[in-house]
């Protein structure tokens, strides 16, 4: 039964290996793209904002399967903590913009 899981493992960290190296981007590298199940580009998708636990805000977008998060910063370098809400809280219409249902309520992370 050992023999059989040992394979298994193996089977999979090698299947995985190799979907790593896969990029059907027009531009290889390009990570501006979603490539998923409803493949289109990052832009057409809507942005909201998460506050961190120190207050500052975070560009957020939940495209039903995977997410994205990068910090909002000023034009000079600067973190953006506009009190917008309070700490650990999402607002904004980061759901919309994809047709794929996210199957963890948004009740539970309140």
């Amino acid at each position: 039964m050992n023999c059989f899981k040992l394979f298994g493992l193996i089977l999979a960290g090698t299947a995985l290996t190799a979907c790593a190296d896969l990029d059907l981007a027009a531009t290889p590298g390009d990570k501006s793209v979603d490539r998923g199940i409803n493949s289109h580009h990052l832009s057409t998708l809507i942005a909201g904002v998460w506050v961190d636990p120190n207050g500052c805000d975070h560009w957020i977008i939940d495209d039903g399967v995977e997410g994205y998060l990068s910090e909002r910063m000023t034009p000079d370098g600067r973190p953006v903590c506009s009190g917008v809400a309070p700490p650990n809280t999402a607002v904004g219409p980061f759901k919309a913009g994809s047709s794929i249902p996210d199957p963890v309520r948004a009740s539970n992370f309140r």
